[in-house]
């Protein structure tokens, strides 16, 4: 009985880290695009007609 809570509690361990990485990741990359799209819409600006 206690080694399957043992290895349930692996999965599970293991399962948090690897969302953690994946929310990581998307964040960094969500980041990334908007400064770029930041700089894009400044470097532009002129060109901008209201």
């Amino acid at each position: 009985m206690g080694e399957k809570i043992y290895k349930s509690m692996a999965i599970t361990g293991a399962g948090n880290i690897v969302i953690g990485i994946i929310i990581i990741a998307t964040g960094v990359a969500c980041g990334v695009i908007s400064i770029i799209n930041g700089a894009r819409l400044l470097k532009n600006k002129s060109d901008l007609i209201f």
